[in-house]
């Protein structure tokens, strides 16, 4: 029995014992007489039952529509991450002041610092990579033009209540009372960075269905490749560095299999030796071909957390723009 169905029932009830208001149902002939004769003669007479309306049911919420801009701006802030981490490392300042602004809360960047290298190929390295990260952050600005967010508030810092302090932690690299500094020596810094890479191809090829404009979809391509160049690279020196220190292979293993725990059930990660003194330079299916994650999973990471949040980690203040929620694992 639906609404109007049961105050019409109401109205029959009482009609039945006041004969003198028959005259009065007779005149409400419509739904909104009826209700307004209900309201009435409940005030007449305390012993009849109230009969309470059903509420109207609370419209779900349209989900924003994601669009190429939405992705390239989730895109964007992964890139501003990986460009103050490697231009700090490489030349102990950080991205031109310039290259910050947009739409959304503008955040400042924590921690960071020059890396005093050793090794002078891992030091030519860190300066390439740190030249095309910061690239990638001005072409993709370029591209979006007004509708760039700005960079949000980024903890690239090592100390012990830090967001490379906490992954090194989840991955069982150091103790609660320990701390984690990617700018402390050359291994540090290639295990932070590895960290970052896989992330990176992972989250352009995910991304890249999502993208309709051919234009945008070309140029994800292109910075696909180059993460792919960059991840490939990280991982042959920290492999081949691990040679004569296991432990250094060892490490970058356990931070494979943290990503992989934060990011769900499926196993998507693969170290760089895990099948002991094999070489695992790059991580693909059967095919031969790189695996993808969802903006969630790759959230998941940089968030350091297994369920849906929208801050934390890398981002403790969360992202600017549509893209700014991890999954639920």
């Amino acid at each position: 029995m639906d609404n109007n169905e049961a105050i019409i029932a109401a109205f029959k009830a009482r009609a039945q014992r006041r004969e003198e208001r028959r005259h009065f149902f007779r005149l409400a002939g419509s739904a909104a007489l009826l209700a307004g004769g209900a309201s009435i003669l409940s005030a007449c007479d305390d012993d009849d039952k109230t009969v309470t309306p059903t509420p109207t049911p609370t419209p779900t919420p349209t989900p924003t529509p994601i669009g190429d801009a939405d992705v390239l701006n989730f895109a964007l802030q992964l890139e501003y991450l990986e460009a103050q981490f490697y231009s700090y490392a490489a030349t102990g300042e950080g991205l031109a002041a310039s290259l910050l602004t947009g739409t959304g809360t503008q955040g400042a960047v924590t921690g960071g610092r020059k890396v005093t290298f050793t090794d002078p190929v891992v030091q030519q390295y860190a300066n390439e990579i740190a030249a095309d990260e910061v690239a990638h952050v001005r072409f993709i600005r370029a591209q979006l033009g007004a509708s760039a967010v700005a960079q949000p508030a980024i903890d690239v810092s090592g100390g012990s209540t830090s967001a490379f302090s906490a992954a090194a932690r989840a991955a069982g690299l150091i103790n609660a009372n320990q701390a984690f500094d990617p700018y402390a020596n050359d291994e540090n810094f290639l295990l932070g960075a590895f960290i970052f890479e896989d992330v990176g191809v992972t989250a352009y090829k995910g991304a890249a269905p999502l993208i309709s404009n051919k234009t945008y979809l070309e140029a994800a391509a292109g910075i696909l490749a180059a993460e792919a160049y960059h991840a490939g690279l990280i991982r042959t020196v920290l492999y081949r560095k691990g040679i004569e220190a296991p432990s250094l292979r060892t490490s970058a293993d356990k931070i494979s299999d943290a990503r992989d725990s934060l990011d769900g059930s499926s196993d998507l990660d693969q170290g760089i030796s895990p099948n002991g003194n094999v070489s695992n330079i790059v991580p693909t299916d059967n095919n031969g071909i790189a695996y993808s994650r969802s903006t969630g999973q790759v959230l998941n990471i940089v968030y350091l957390d297994k369920t849906a949040k929208s801050a934390g980690g890398f981002f403790p203040s969360g992202l600017n723009g549509n893209i700014k929620t991890s999954a639920a694992n």
